[in-house]
């Protein structure tokens, strides 16, 4: 602190005093806040907040703490503080803009001496804290929106497999920006599903019983990392996850938990993969046509470690590529000049 002091120690008349802001994350329950908090809280001389409806008020009284409703001037404050007291503001969810900027501005004058100022966080986000946000805006939605409140699991099918395909265009395009707002569109179909399993009559589920469901899961087919087991190479990991796998859905065939509607070469590979896995003998069915010559394709591509259903899309990827280049080439010169202008202008 800048303050002067008397002979017994204390402040004097003439120490500007302390402005402390205390701001909290509202993702965290009201009343855990940090230890330094408690302490700045308990030894202030006076705790200001503008909002009176603040979630954190009803905890600070419960602990002893009085505060006062209002909501001062910059002025105010450092006059409050002259003599050496120690003011703490509980800031309201936009961070006190109009004081902040009151208090910068007076001491940017030079003609006033100001008081220590402190900014203190009393509780901040963990990773992850704003999958909170996304809930409360989806149960906010459901309830008000007319279109998202009529949904069903059914009706949102079909968006969920649109948004994943739209999410692998993306990692393929490399495209950083697009990715991240498709992972959005993919966790939306997520936290959206959930919201509706919340209102189902005979057996209602929400997004905590989603997430501590995967949680659970990963915890068990990762017993090398949450328990004794070892595991030091991707095979011995992949061999883990197969076990705990195994042991959990005690399954009578390979082929259960493979969906059928997938696209034809990713279910071929999948098959494929199962029963290679599992140690079986099982030959491709002999038969005539395109369908078994892309079965087989694809069984061999999958034993090579290669996505046939990938391939398949890079390739087609290059093949639409070749057919732009050749309606390019073949267009008049003054549509090329015309779509040259068009590049250039979205470029700039």
């Amino acid at each position: 602190m800048n303050a002067t002091s008397s002979s017994e120690g204390g402040p004097t008349a003439t120490d500007p005093g302390r402005i402390v802001l205390l701001t909290t994350s509202h993702r965290v329950a009201p009343g855990l806040l940090s230890w330094p908090a408690w302490q700045a809280l308990h030894g202030a001389d006076r705790v200001l907040c503008a909002d009176g409806a603040h979630p954190q008020i009803p905890y600070l009284r419960e602990a002893g703490i009085g505060v006062d409703e209002v909501s001062p001037t910059a002025e105010d404050l450092v006059d409050a503080c002259d003599g050496g007291r120690t003011l703490v503001v509980v800031a309201t969810g936009e961070g006190e803009p109009r004081l902040t900027d009151g208090l910068a501005r007076l001491a940017g004058s030079g003609r006033v001496r100001m008081p220590d100022l402190e900014l203190l966080p009393a509780s901040y986000d963990l990773p992850g804290a704003r999958l909170l946000d996304l809930v409360q805006v989806m149960d906010r939605i459901r309830v008000e929106c007319p279109w998202s409140s009529r949904q069903t699991h059914e009706g949102l099918a079909k968006y969920g497999i649109e948004e994943a395909y739209e999410l692998v265009e993306a990692i393929e395009d490399g495209d950083r920006d697009e990715l991240r707002e498709e992972l959005g569109d993919v966790l939306l179909q997520v936290v959206f599903h959930a919201r509706i399993a919340e209102e189902d009559e005979d057996a209602p589920f929400s997004v905590d019983d989603v997430a501590g469901g995967i949680v659970a899961k990963l915890i068990h087919r990762h017993p090398h990392v949450f328990g004794d087991a070892t595991a030091t190479t991707p095979d011995e990991v992949k061999e883990h996850w197969l076990r705990t796998k195994a042991e959990e859905k005690r399954r009578t065939s390979v082929t259960e938990g493979v969906p059928l509607g997938q696209p034809g070469l990713a279910l071929a590979a999948k098959l494929s993969s199962r029963v290679r896995t599992a140690g079986l003998d099982v030959p491709l069915p002999a038969g005539e046509g395109v369908g078994y010559e892309l079965l087989a394709l694809a069984a061999r591509a999958e034993a090579a470690g290669v996505d046939p259903e990938a391939a398949l899309r890079a390739a087609a990827r290059a093949y639409r590529d070749a057919i732009l280049a050749e309606e390019r080439a073949g267009a008049p010169a003054e549509q090329q000049e015309q779509e040259q202008e068009l590049e250039w202008e979205q470029e700039e």
